[in-house]
C-alpha cells in the first residue's frame, strides 16, 4: 500500500488545528497580558502557536484559557495534544483524563489518552481507551486504525485486521500516509511486515481493490513472506487467479 508508515506516529486525529487559516503566533504577542484576553482569544492564539509548532507558547495560552473556563473539555484536549507533541506525556495524559471527566462522551479525549499509552508501548491499556472511543463514535476511521495498531502490537492479528478492514470501509485511504489519521502499527521485523502486508492484501481483495491488493502482495514478497502461494488457495484472491499481474508476483502452481 502506497505511503503506509511503519514508524508509530501520533497526529491530530481529534479536535486538531482549524481546517482554515489561523493567525500568527508572534513573539511579541507573548508579552501581552494574557489575563486581558478572552477565552476565545486565548484558544485562537493557542491554535496559532500549535500550527507553527510553538508548543510551549501554545501551552501557556491554553492553560490561561482553562483558568478562566475550567469546564471546557475541548481546551483540556487541545492542551493535552500540545503537551503530548512537546514530549510531556504525564501532563498530556492528565489533561486528556480531565477532558473525559468534564465530558464523559468525549470520544476524542479517550482516543488521545489511548495514544499516550501507545507511545509508552502499553498496548493493552491503549486498546482499552481506543475501544471506548470506538464504542462512542463507531464511524471514525482513525479510532479503528488506532485500535487495530494496538491489537497488532499485541500480535492479536485477527482483531487487528478486523479494525483495519472497518477503517478502510469508512475511509479507503485510512492507512495511507497522506491520510494523516490515527496511529500506524509498530512493526519491528521484516517477517512481521511481510505478514502484515499479506493480511492487508487479503482485506483489499475482499474490498475489490485490485491495485492495492497487488501492491500489498508485492510488498509482502519484498519483505520475504514465505507463504505467498496461498493466494491460489484462498477464496478472497479468486478473482485474481487468472490475472497476469498476480502471476508476475506469485507464479501460479504447476498444472497437474
Amino acid at each position: 500500500m502506497r505511503g503506509l508508515m511503519w514508524r508509530m506516529i501520533v497526529v491530530a486525529v481529534v479536535v486538531g488545528l482549524p481546517q482554515y487559516g489561523f493567525g500568527a503566533c508572534e513573539p511579541e504577542q507573548a508579552t501581552r497580558d494574557m489575563k486581558s484576553m478572552s477565552v476565545a482569544e486565548l484558544e485562537e492564539a493557542g491554535d496559532a502557536c500549535r500550527g507553527q509548532k510553538d508548543y510551549e507558547q501554545a501551552i501557556q495560552y491554553l492553560r490561561e484559557a482553562l483558568r478562566k473556563d475550567r469546564k471546557n473539555a475541548v481546551l483540556y484536549n487541545k492542551l493535552g495534544m500540545a503537551e503530548l507533541t512537546s514530549g510531556d506525556r504525564q501532563s498530556a495524559r492528565a489533561d486528556f483524563e480531565r477532558a473525559a471527566k468534564v465530558n464523559k462522551k468525549y470520544a476524542d479525549a479517550l482516543n488521545n489518552e489511548g495514544a499516550v499509552y501507545f507511545v509508552e508501548n502499553n498496548f493493552s491499556q491503549a486498546a482499552k481507551y481506543f475501544q471506548k472511543a470506538v464504542a462512542l463514535e463507531e464511524t471514525r476511521a482513525p479510532f479503528h486504525v488506532n485500535l487495530g495498531a494496538a491489537w497488532f502490537s499485541q500480535k492479536k492479528l485477527d482483531r487487528a485486521m478486523n479494525q483495519y478492514a472497518r477503517a478502510l470501509e469508512l475511509d479507503p485511504k485510512a492507512l495511507e500516509q497522506n491520510a494523516r489519521v490515527g496511529i500506524t502499527a509498530q512493526v519491528s521485523s521484516p517477517e512481521e511486515r511481510a505478514k502484515f502486508y499479506y493480511l492487508l492484501a487479503k482485506i483489499q481483495a475482499k474490498r475489490g481493490d485490485v491495485l492495492e491488493c497487488l501492491a500489498c502482495l508485492k510488498k509482502a514478497k519484498d519483505n520475504g513472506y514465505r507463504n505467498l502461494a496461498k493466494v491460489y488457495k484462498e477464496e478472497e484472491f479468486s478473482r485474481l487467479w487468472n490475472d497476469p499481474r498476480l502471476a508476475e508476483i506469485v507464479p501460479p502452481p504447476a498444472a497437474k
